[in-house]
């Protein structure tokens, strides 16, 4: 059995410890991180739109002019999703699989559930109350579309009964 679990900064820690309580001994366990290219492209965009106006070539920039941003925010992404995953499997204390991905993260994640026989992930919205909405749009998804059995965790313990939203008014009785 291949146990995949999502880390996400935050939320990781309660995700190693479902795998560590739940997935068998025997299962391959595999560490997911993925990075989403948002923030270095927007930082590529601004400098070859408006800063390095050509500059990204290949040429060394002119003394006195900045090197692309987006490329240090590569790097230090890349080495920030090392650092996770270097903690989780630390913590998980088993032997396991690194696996970093860039991209979409739901649509990655789904992938990376391929033939898999557990996805853990943990909630990623409003975690005071229970609901709907403590599922934002990327787990929603990956819970949604995830190939094989999903063990959605709450990072911290969950909230109240109370807390459930009243039902809309025309479904109450």
């Amino acid at each position: 059995m291949r146990v995949i679990a999502w880390l996400v900064e935050g939320t990781w820690p309660a995700c190693v410890d479902a795998v560590r309580a739940h997935a068998p001994e025997a299962a391959e366990v595999v560490l997911l991180h993925v990075s989403g290219p948002e923030v270095p492209a927007v930082a590529h965009g601004a400098f070859d739109g408006l800063l390095g106006r050509g500059h990204r070539s290949g040429h060394r920039p002119a003394e006195g002019w900045e090197r692309d941003p987006g490329d240090r925010l590569e790097a230090l992404g890349g080495t920030s999703a090392s650092a996770l995953l270097d903690a989780a499997a630390r913590r998980l204390d088993r032997p396991c699989v690194r696996e970093e991905r860039s991209g979409r993260a739901e649509r990655e994640v789904v992938a990376a559930a391929e033939g898999a026989g557990l996805l853990v992930l943990a909630r990623d919205g409003d975690r005071s109350r229970l609901g709907p909405k403590s599922l934002g749009p990327a787990v929603r998804f990956a819970v949604d579309h995830a190939p094989c059995p999903v063990l959605l965790v709450w990072p911290e313990p969950a909230p109240g009964l109370t807390t459930i939203p009243p039902p809309p008014p025309h479904h109450r009785p």
